[in-house]
C-alpha cells in the first residue's frame, strides 16, 4: 500500500492573492472561477495535484516546517530578481562564489522558499 500526495496546503490570511503570487511564481493559470473573497483557492501543479491556500485566522509567527524548493528554467540570479518584482524578498542569501548554494525567500506572506539552481547550471558546473 502507498499513498500519493493530492494537496499541498499553504494557511494564509488573504488566499487569493498568495495564489496569484504563486501561479505567478511557477507560470500556473489559477481556475477562472476563483475570486477575491474565497476562503480556498488554489491551482494545479501536476497531474493530481494542487497547491492550495486556506484561509486561516492567525498570522504566521514561526519558521516553516516545510517549504518548497523552486529550480529555475532560467539563472538563478534572474529568477531571484524575478521573484523580487512579484512581491518576495530575500530572507537568507546562501550563495556561495562558486556557483552552489541558494536564496532563502519570503513570500508576501512571509512563508519561506528556496531558490535553487537551474538544472543546467547544476549539470554544467556554472556560477548560476
Amino acid at each position: 500500500m502507498s499513498a500519493r500526495i493530492r494537496n499541498t496546503c499553504i494557511d494564509c490570511s488573504d488566499p487569493y492573492s498568495l495564489a496569484l503570487f504563486w501561479s505567478r511564481v511557477l507560470g500556473l493559470p489559477m481556475d477562472p472561477e476563483d475570486s477575491p473573497d474565497d476562503d480556498e483557492t488554489g491551482f494545479d501543479i501536476g497531474p493530481g495535484q494542487t497547491l492550495l491556500f486556506l484561509k486561516v485566522p492567525e498570522s504566521k509567527t514561526i519558521k516553516n516546517r516545510l517549504h518548497l524548493c523552486l529550480e529555475p528554467d532560467c539563472n538563478r540570479d534572474s529568477d531571484v530578481s524575478r521573484l523580487l518584482e512579484l512581491g518576495a524578498v530575500v530572507y537568507d542569501d546562501r550563495r556561495n562564489a562558486d556557483g552552489t548554494g541558494w536564496v532563502v525567500m519570503h513570500d508576501p506572506e512571509g512563508n519561506e522558499f528556496c531558490v535553487l539552481r537551474s538544472a543546467t547550471a547544476d549539470i554544467a558546473g556554472d556560477r548560476i
